[in-house]
This record gives structure tokens, sequence and C-alpha cells, in this order.
């Protein structure tokens, strides 16, 4: 689903116009598909009954067109018209046409009418307000809303493009906002929707065409989106029959310390659950014996320590295993001892050989002669240490992904977490064009960025989430894809969207997502994947 902002959706439609795809058209097929998605949630049986409530604009006019094809369909519809439509308004004249009630709100003062389709309706569509609301609203439609979300009885509520009262711009809704079950949004999702409060009112989001030309100049060059099933269904790598573990990639975890043995051990599983061949683990050898029984199928490569934590020369053994690794993921559990310090200063500057992502890629990727490093997953306290390295992001070797929380953003940026989580997006795309490598900015809503300018959303915000250890676990899913051959960006958005719903079954079974753990993420994850790959 494509992800814009109100100017970019404005212009998109000026230029259809223009290209003689009027915006009469658009609106009528906008109204058709709003019918189907009506009808495909909520299903037409006997003594069905849809509300309309209609404003003077565009969203008035889907709705309008929306609510005339369900009455023909057998629904019993009315429109209460919220705000004047013009008197000779031919979308008005075809739903009274098809039998549908019209309903003037000015002609129902004590709102008898409007209490008495609410309490009988099947479906509420709110089609009051879009794309041009400034808040605050007009005492007329305000109390019209306000009436509607205080009623004893509400129908299921299918808001047209936005509930109204939110601003599509900014996210901001006013109190009165009815919440929606569905959100349908025509042609793409505004900008807005995946903006806190608006979030929390949009429901369930989806997306009718509305018939742009498929050479729209410039609608094709906006490079974001809300990531769906869809989205990730086709970025998973085929596992053929005659494969073997060498065909899925070598993922070499740098992880743990004798504080935070949970990380590596996390992240280590993570990477295995989701496909790749061979998982060596990169620890400081004192956590070797509470480990090892944990993670039977982890090959393990014990590094210098002192008291647990990684010290400077560890890098030396490190580096002289490199050369069997896929994708390098280090940072979970690391620490920010001083010695620590060292070793990540030496790891970000260092120099290896990189041997290809996955045995398929390395066949058509021959090894390269001049000294680079693996492509990495770094994330927590290696984002940390790493941020101390002067130029770090020009050190790195391409194809990084970063995977930061807000506040780790904050060590590796300079700006501070008000602004960065003020404009998230925007965020996300300048230090991913700037840094030259793929950004995830970790949250609700999680953002993935790539440097060239695309921009994914995962549209899940759960608390299920907000335990320690779910990081790592979503370090761990990117590096696995990563070590399977798919490229940086298309492995975290993936990665993501799997992490994200892990995280929504995982409250599902256990049941509260204030019990869910970072563990229990592990366990969906089959499942997750079952839907999509």
């Amino acid at each position: 689903m494509k992800l814009v902002s109100v100017e970019e959706m404005q212009a998109a439609e000026k230029a259809a116009n223009a290209q003689g795809w009027t915006y009469a058209q658009m609106m009528a097929q906008a109204g058709h598909g709003l019918a189907e998605m009506v009808e495909s949630f909520y299903g037409y049986e006997e003594n069905s009954r849809i509300l309309g409530l209609v404003g003077s604009g565009n969203n008035g006019g889907d709705a309008l067109i929306a609510l005339t094809e369900l009455a023909g369909q057998g629904w019993e519809a009315a429109a209460y018209l919220v705000k004047p439509r013009a008197a000779d308004d031919p979308l008005v004249a075809d739903f009274a046409r098809s039998g549908g009630q019209v309903i003037a709100a000015s002609s129902d003062p004590t709102r008898a009418a409007l209490s008495e389709w609410l309490a009988s309706a099947t479906v509420l569509l709110d089609g009051v307000l879009g794309t041009g609301i400034k808040l605050p609203l007009s005492a007329e439609v305000a109390e019209t809303l306000a009436f509607v979300k205080a009623a004893e009885r509400r129908p299921a509520v299918v808001a047209v493009d936005c509930p109204s009262g939110v601003d599509l711009a900014t996210g901001a809704a006013d109190e009165q906002t009815i919440p929606a079950d569905v959100t349908v949004c025509m042609a793409a999702v505004k900008l807005g929707l995946l903006k806190f409060p608006a979030y929390g009112l949009v429901g369930d989001i989806q997306v009718v065409e509305i018939g742009l030309p498929d050479d729209l100049k410039g609608w094709n060059d906006i490079q974001r989106e809300v990531v769906t099933d869809e989205t990730v269904r086709p970025l998973f790598p085929e596992r053929p029959l005659e494969s073997h573990k060498g065909t899925y990639g070598t993922v070499l975890a740098v992880a743990g310390s004798i504080n935070y043995t949970g990380a590596a051990l996390l992240c280590a599983k993570a990477a295995a659950r989701m496909g790749a061949g061979l998982v060596t683990l990169a620890a400081p050898r004192e956590l070797h014996a509470a480990l090892a029984g944990q993670i039977l199928e982890a090959t393990w490569l014990l590094l210098p320590a002192d008291n647990g934590w990684l010290v400077e020369n560890a890098f030396d053994v490190l580096q002289a295993n490199l050369g069997h690794a896929n994708v390098l993921l280090w940072g979970p559990g690391l620490g920010l001892k001083d010695s620590t310090a060292g070793f990540v200063k030496h790891l970000v500057e260092g120099k290896t050989y990189l041997r290809g992502a996955g045995f398929l890629a390395a066949q058509s990727n021959p090894i390269k002669e001049e000294p680079t490093l693996p492509g990495m997953v770094i994330d927590a306290d290696g984002l940390k240490l790493m941020a101390r390295v002067p130029n770090w992001h020009k050190l790195l070797p391409p194809g990084c992904v970063l995977t930061p929380h807000p506040h780790e953003m904050e060590i590796l940026c300079g700006l501070p977490l008000a602004e960065i989580q003020a404009d998230r997006m925007g965020v996300a795309q300048r230090f991913a064009r700037e840094w030259g490598h793929v950004l995830v900015l970790k949250g609700a809503l999680t953002l993935i960025a790539a440097p060239d300018g695309r921009l994914g959303l995962i549209p899940v915000a759960t608390s299920a989430l907000a335990h320690a250890g779910t990081g790592d676990v979503l370090a761990g899913m990117i590096a696995g894809l990563r070590a399977q051959g798919v490229a940086a960006y298309e492995a975290a958005v993936a990665a993501a969207w799997v992490h994200a719903q892990c995280g929504l079954l995982a409250a599902e079974e256990v049941g509260h997502e204030a019990s869910v753990s970072a563990s229990d993420l592990l366990q969906a994850l089959p499942e997750v994947l079952s839907w999509v790959w």
C-alpha cells in the first residue's frame, strides 16, 4: 500500500484529471471500491441496514456512490447529510432514486432520525470529512460526531479515507472523532493516519483503487509504502529440494556478555529459526557452559574476555574466522565496557574478505579481490559503541542494516529524542541517505529506510513488543534472511513485518500483551512464516 502526503495525493488527482481521467470518474471508482469493501467485511444479509454520515466534499460523494450501490444490492440505506450539499447534487438524486432515505441534519433538530438509524444499522459509513480538514471542527460537525460517539449503540464503523476529525497531514485528531473499525483509503494511505493519535482511531486499513493511470507523472516515483503480507511474500527466497545447509548461508553472531547472556541466545535462535543454514555464536568464552545446552544447533567461536566482557584483542580471533561468514550480526548484549569498545573500534575499522551471501549467491558472485568486511546487522550496544568511532558510517561495508530504537538513534545521530519521535519518517530517511546504510527505526510503527529513498512502515503498534530481548530477536531474524542472500532493505522489511506479527500472535497465545516475552516470539515465528513463505 503506497504511503503519501496530502499534497502528493492532490497532485496525483490533478495530474490524472489533466490526462483525461476526470475527478468524477475517480469518485465513481472510489465509491464502487468502497461498496465492495463494505460487502467484503460485513456482507449483505436480510434486513442489513447502512447509515452514511455525509459531508459536503469528495468524501461525502464517495459515500453517496457507495450507498447507492449498496441500496441497489438490497441494503436498506440512509444518507444523513451532516453538512448541506448542493440542491441539484446528482449524487443525492441518484441515491434517492435507488430507494435510499435522505435525511438532512438541519431537518432533524432533536436527532431522532439519527438515533433510530444508529440503533438499527449494521454499518455506519463515516464520510463527513477528508483531506481538506482544518481543526478545530465546526460546531455543526463536532456536535453530530459527538452525538454518534456517545450513542448507546454504535454500528460497525467504516471510515471513508479517514475517520472524520483526523488531520491527514499531522495525525492530530479532534476529541469527537468516531473510532473506525475499518478505514478505506482511496488510492493510497495518507501519512497522517500512521501517526499518533490518529493511528489509534483508524482500525483496519484498506486501500481501493481510483483508476489513476499507470504512467501518472510523479506517482510512481513515491517510494514509501505500508508493509503488508503481500509486500513481504515475494521477498522470501526459494528453498529447493536439492538444497543443503550451505545453500542458506552462515550467520556469525557476536553477542552477549556476563550480564546479558540472554541476548546472545535470542539473536542466535532467531537467525536459525529464520532459515539460516548455520549459526555460529561468537561470545565470551565464559558464556559457553551456560548457553551451549540452550541452542544445540549452533557452532561456537569462543572469544577472549575479561570476566565475561569482550576485550580488545578478541577481534584478532574474530577476524581469523570472518571468511566463513556470509553475514555478521553484532551488538546484542555486548555491554559498554571500555575494553569492548576497543574491540568494536577494531571491528568497524578492520578489513577481511567476503565469501558471498549463501552458497547460491557465492556461485554467482565470485569472491572480491579487494579486502572488505561481510555485510552486517548491527544492534543494541553495538550501535552505542560504534557511535564512538569517528566516521563509522564511512568505514562499514555496503549493505549494512542498523537497528536502533529511538534512544540508540539519539546516540547515533545526535538529535534530541523528542525531535526524532516528532518526525520519525523524515529522520529515518535523512540518515539512511546520509549514512548509506539501511536503517530500521524501531518502536510503534517501525520504519525501514534505504539509502535510495525507499521507506517501509510496519503498521503495528503493540505493547507485546515492549519487552527486553525483542530487539535481539529482530536482529537475528534480519541476519537469517541476509545469510540466505536476501538484500539488506528487503531482509529488514520482511523480518520487521514477521517480527510484528509474532508479537501479535504471541499475545493471543499467552493471553495478554503484558505477558509476552521475547522467547514467545521465537515460538510464534514458524506459524507466522507459514502465512507468507
